[in-house]
């Protein structure tokens, strides 16, 4: 074998390396995608969390929310302060959830059940106007979204119907027509 072979021969082992790391690459690089998907949406969720925990725990809070949630004029300037900010760090996370969904990190299908469960929350009297009298802003794309909402109102009444069932104590009279498909999401 010739020098001249042998520098052949090192260029195809050196292109050989380059494309297996490029390959090594490729995986690390969709692997750290998911897990960044998956991170995301683990502190959505723990946003989330922290807030249905604060109402699950505190009966004063979660009394305050949902009498904000029907009618905020029913509230004392303190317990409106306090049902804003719960209404913020609900809303804080669903714009995270949104914005994630935005840049391709979080599914659809993720972000179909948690764009039903904003429609939901929007579909309360004392949301609509917590957020129309909300003292500070979100991103602009995050507000469009929720304009759009609140303009088309998508939420289905049986969701409703279902869930002022479920408070009365008479979830089974709720007509066959409003309960949810299987599979469906649920708010």
């Amino acid at each position: 074998m010739n020098l001249e072979s042998l520098a052949n021969l090192g260029e195809i082992v050196g292109a050989a390396a380059v494309v297996a790391s490029l390959l090594y690459l490729a995986v690390q690089v969709r692997q750290g995608t998911r897990a960044q998907r998956t991170e995301n949406y683990a502190r959505a969720l723990d946003r989330l969390s922290a807030v249905q925990s604060a109402l699950g725990q505190d009966p004063e809070l979660s009394l305050i929310y949902s009498r904000g949630v029907q009618d905020p004029s029913r509230l004392t300037a303190l317990e409106k302060i306090r049902f804003t900010w719960t209404a913020y760090e609900a809303f804080d996370a669903f714009e995270f959830m949104f914005q994630t969904h935005q840049t391709g990190e979080l599914p659809d299908e993720v972000w179909r059940r948690w764009s039903t469960t904003i429609a939901w929350w929007l579909s309360f009297p004392g949301v609509q106007v917590w957020w129309q009298h909300r003292p500070a802003g979100f991103t602009d794309s995050f507000t469009q979204y929720v304009e759009s909402v609140l303009a088309d109102n998508p939420t289905d009444a049986g969701v409703n119907r279902r869930w002022e069932a479920f408070l009365a104590d008479n979830p089974g009279k709720v007509p066959a027509a409003d309960r949810p498909a299987t599979g469906s999401p649920q708010p």
